[in-house]
């Protein structure tokens, strides 16, 4: 019997923030069980470097992630996708799961600011990870 990975896609405007530390969070924790993609409506040019920084804290490295367009193909290929604030530019297919995460914008934040945003999104991605079936391979 072959299974396929559940795949998730988090979404936001410039790619560079929110979803990336989601993605990583997912990346992680699921332990490969889960594919994860992320996109921006418009993407930046690079990763938040206080992003970063704040995943660093936590021992994961996102340091080699580059912000990604979102395409009609990625939304179409994921089982669920997560917005946060990417508003009308998300297409919407039937059959998806769509969930939208109202988080604050770590865009010109410091530190000390991004890391509620950053335990927010890992709590989260525990949440999704517990609704895929998928255990958490680290907390």
């Amino acid at each position: 019997m072959t299974t396929s990975k559940p795949s998730v896609l988090f979404v936001c405007v410039h790619n560079a923030g929110r979803s990336q530390m989601a993605a990583g969070f997912l990346a992680a924790l699921s332990g490969g069980a889960v594919e994860v993609r992320s996109a921006g409506s418009m993407p930046a040019g690079q990763v938040n470097p206080v992003a970063v920084q704040a995943m660093t804290e936590v021992g994961i490295d996102i340091a080699a992630e580059q912000p990604k367009i979102l395409t009609a193909q990625a939304v179409q290929s994921s089982d669920v996708v997560v917005t946060m604030g990417c508003g009308d530019a998300c297409p919407y297919f039937p059959g998806t799961r769509y969930e939208d995460w109202v988080l604050e914008d770590p865009a010109g934040q410091g530190i000390e600011a991004v890391r509620p945003i950053r335990d927010d999104i890992r709590g989260r991605v525990l949440t999704l990870l517990d609704e895929l079936g998928v255990p958490a391979v680290r907390v």
